[in-house]
């Protein structure tokens, strides 16, 4: 299998993407809800802060990038390899991946 910089550039738009929408979107929070506790704590100073504790494997495995990164790698190659028109998905997620980028960058300046 010869892999060019393209499909290279387009696998790894599509993969963090996929990794994004599982790990931090909020679409996607009904997969995470039932292996995550949400802790809210007062400061010191009187504000409320919250975060995100897994519970258990599956927990980490869902709100951990590096491992969702993993596993978004893998559904990436599959859907373009194996399923009829997956390149098109593959497409579509490494476009909105961009998008996501460039979208970061400009809410910045």
């Amino acid at each position: 299998m010869s892999i060019q910089w393209l499909h290279l550039v387009i696998f790894g738009l599509a993969a963090f993407r996929l990794t994004r929408l599982i790990v931090d979107d909020l679409i996607m929070e009904w997969l995470r809800r039932p292996f995550t506790t949400i802790r809210v704590e007062q400061t010191e100073d009187g504000e409320t802060e919250e975060w995100i504790e897994p519970n258990g494997f599956i927990g980490e495995g869902l709100t951990c990038q590096w491992c969702v990164g993993v596993w978004s790698s893998l559904i990436i190659l599959v859907l373009y390899t194996f399923i009829p028109f997956g390149e098109y998905v593959v497409l579509l997620l490494a476009i909105a991946g961009l998008q996501s980028i460039l979208y970061s960058w400009s809410v910045r300046t």
